[in-house]
């Protein structure tokens, strides 16, 4: 048996999969008081409905939010920074960027939280460019630092010194004296967080690294803790944000590489439901009860990013390149001061939670919406886990809509317009932005709310087909058990391409090798069966960012205008021109090394046999400019091959599927449900 788990802002998601491809699910309210409760509550359902015991357990795989969790809230430890003296004041000037240009009224967008001025101290040491020793680290400076530190009740520190990406002595050497004065704080080094150059940038994830350390180290432990006590065996395997899992004592040494944890998951679910269609370019959209997650997956490898944002905060960590907003089916409604209808971003959750939760929740919210609308069955909601407060809901909704002065039939509407609107912005920016017309992809939807307005979206990004995994509600926590066991490193080394020491970048990539191959050791994998892909980030002379391109090891001098002509077109498709005769320098090295995990073998959930007649479960009244009779179907009844014509609603545990007029839905032989419009 092999179990994943992700928790959502409203649903602890979890499925547990048999060597025989059986699949059992379940959706349990998440517990934001102690998130490990609904994770305890969730295993023990599933493993009830799979009829499994704890002891059958193989692989256990978490996506976690706690790292985005403690940096949204400010709950991460009492940090300090060590960095070079002269130098104290970096994380407070960042890069001078405004977010809202004319907003005169706004708060520094650099997160001075992790640590005021007070716990930011100077330590003299220098080394100039080339790693070479101008100033000998002064040891009394981190000895008297430590103990002012401690004083204040600090739990970790990060150490940031100039030049440390090239040598790491001083800040090895600073480690060690803390170890030995204050072993009860963890330390964080740039040099091993993130040795690439960009002092603001380097300086902040290892500030976030040290911020979320303690917060990390102990969730992971009550992880741990929590499964042992319900006699699950192992050692429970964490999501990164790159998109490859890790096991949890090592993902406990690198905490910051777990800020996209839970979205990375609901891309590589998307990724192997759509692979299993025959699908290869594809956005996914996965729209939970809080946020909604929109990545590109492009043949077949989703998009990746060098570096993301916590809020307005660079956070300079891999990781799987998605959009993240807060519209979800908790988003609140709200009117805004000009009388313009808004939604999002603040969110039920899963206490109050909507309206129709009937738990103390009397704002509107698309969830609502839904139930105005009479896409959701209030009735057979989750499963009939939950039943639905019509009332309640249509009472939300009627005040938003007396604002807006609509009936509240047009302020449903008006809502899932709102919102998917919003969506339809997101795509956009995974797509368009990034040089891709979003007419070539698929529409892959997950999430609670995902296949609720899917075929909506994609008529207005004129998409041509969207794509319904059997389980999309629960493929987020699915897509952990597809993952590879993976590990990255990178190396700053600039040089240009025509000029370039190659035996100097092969020696890089060597010690890239190698450290990646130490980290498989400590997984205790097979070292023949590991894989390794290698990149280099490169750009225009005197261009200030990079674009990351593949290259093969070692590095010959016939390789180099090959990488250099990749460069260019990849420059012409992300910015729209290249400049060929302008020459090109290498800026950092990268490599990840791989173990893929066997693939999870699933059988189709859908029946070889059977008539569509027999998945019709009744009829309801449905909104599509007018409320429409509407055909009601269970996803678990639909025979392989079934074509559904709209107006239809399409039930099932984890979600529900709306197939608008027009277009038709296929239960292709993956059991997967493709709508496409009828043109």
């Amino acid at each position: 048996m092999q179990i994943g788990v992700d928790i959502g802002g409203t649903f602890t998601d979890i499925v547990a999969l048999d060597n025989n491809g059986r699949l059992a699910l379940a959706k349990v309210p998440s517990t934001p008081k102690d998130l490990l409760d609904g994770i305890a509550a969730a295993t023990t359902r599933v493993l009830a409905l799979a009829g499994a015991a704890p002891g059958a357990v193989e692989r256990f795989i978490h996506g976690t939010t706690i790292a985005t969790n403690a940096i949204l809230e400010q709950k991460g430890a009492t940090t300090a920074i060590l960095t070079t003296e002269g130098f104290e004041d970096v994380l407070e000037l960042g890069r001078m960027k405004r977010s809202r240009m004319y907003d005169l009224d706004m708060d520094p967008e650099v997160p001075t939280f992790l640590a005021p001025r007070r716990r930011r101290l100077g330590i003299r040491e220098r080394l100039d460019a080339k790693g070479r020793v101008l100033l000998p680290l002064h040891e009394e400076d981190v000895r008297a630092a430590v103990a002012s530190l401690r004083a204040q009740g600090v739990s970790a520190i990060a150490v940031c010194y100039l030049f440390s990406f090239v040598n790491a002595a001083h800040e090895r050497r600073t480690r060690e004296i803390v170890a030995k004065l204050a072993p009860e704080i963890s330390v964080s080094l740039s040099s091993e967080v993130d040795p690439t150059f960009r002092e603001y940038e380097r300086l902040c994830v290892t500030a976030f690294d040290a911020y979320l350390g303690p917060v990390v180290k102990r969730y992971l432990a009550g992880l741990a803790d929590t499964l042992r006590g319900l006699g699950v065996p192992g050692v429970p395997l964490i999501m990164r944000s790159r998109g490859g899992i890790v096991s949890a004592a090592l993902a406990a040494q690198q905490p910051v590489t777990l800020f996209l944890s839970g979205p990375a998951g609901g891309v590589i679910g998307a990724g192997f439901a759509a692979e299993r269609s025959g699908v290869r370019d594809f956005v996914s959209l996965d729209m939970g009860g809080t946020s909604n997650d929109v990545a590109m997956v492009r043949e077949g490898k989703p998009l990746l990013a060098s570096e993301g944002a916590i809020g307005p905060y660079p956070v300079r960590t891999p990781m799987v390149d998605v959009n993240t907003i807060g519209a979800g089916g908790g988003s609140i409604a709200w009117i805004d001061a000009a009388g313009g209808l808004r939604v999002g971003p603040r969110s039920a959750g899963a206490e109050p939670g909507p309206a129709c939760y009937a738990r103390g929740g009397d704002e509107a919210t698309v969830t609502d919406a839904s139930v105005v609308l009479g896409y959701l069955n209030p009735a057979r909601f989750a499963d009939g886990a939950m039943t639905l407060d019509v009332a309640a809901a249509e009472r939300a909704v009627a005040a938003i809509g007396r604002r807006l002065g609509v009936d509240p039939v047009a302020a449903a509407a008006g809502i899932h317009r709102v919102v998917n609107a919003r969506m339809a912005d997101q795509i956009r920016l995974v797509t368009i932005k990034r040089g891709y017309d979003p007419r070539q992809f698929s529409l892959v939807v997950l999430g609670g709310a995902g296949p609720v307005h899917g075929a909506a979206l994609a008529e207005e990004m004129g998409m041509a087909e969207v794509l319904v995994p059997e389980a999309p509600g629960v493929l987020a926590a699915f897509g952990l058990l597809a993952a590879a066991i993976e590990h990255h490193h990178a190396r700053t080394l600039q040089a240009r391409t025509d000029v370039a020491d190659l035996g100097a970048i092969n020696r890089c990539l060597a010690e890239l090798d190698a450290a990646g191959r130490g980290r498989m050791r400590e997984e205790g994998v097979p070292a023949q069966e590991v894989r390794v892909t290698y990149a280099a980030d490169t750009r225009y002379m005197g261009q200030a960012y990079e674009l990351e391109v593949p290259i093969a090891a070692p590095v010959t001098a016939d390789a180099v205008p090959g990488i250099v002509a990749t460069f260019h077109a990849v420059h012409e498709r992300v910015y729209g021109y290249a400049r060929t005769q302008q020459p090109v320098e290498f800026v950092n090295f990268r490599a990840v090394h791989t173990f893929p995990l066997p693939r999870p073998v699933v059988a189709p959930a859908a029946r070889a046999h059977g008539t569509l007649d027999e998945a019709r479960i009744g009829d309801r009244r449905a909104y599509f400019g007018a409320f429409v009779p509407t055909a009601i179907y269970e996803r678990a009844r639909l025979p392989l091959g079934a074509r559904l014509a709209g107006p239809a609603i399409v039930e099932q545990t984890d979600t529900t599927t709306v197939i608008p007029p027009d277009v038709t839905a296929l239960v292709d032989e993956a059991g997967n449900l493709r709508l496409r419009r009828d043109r």
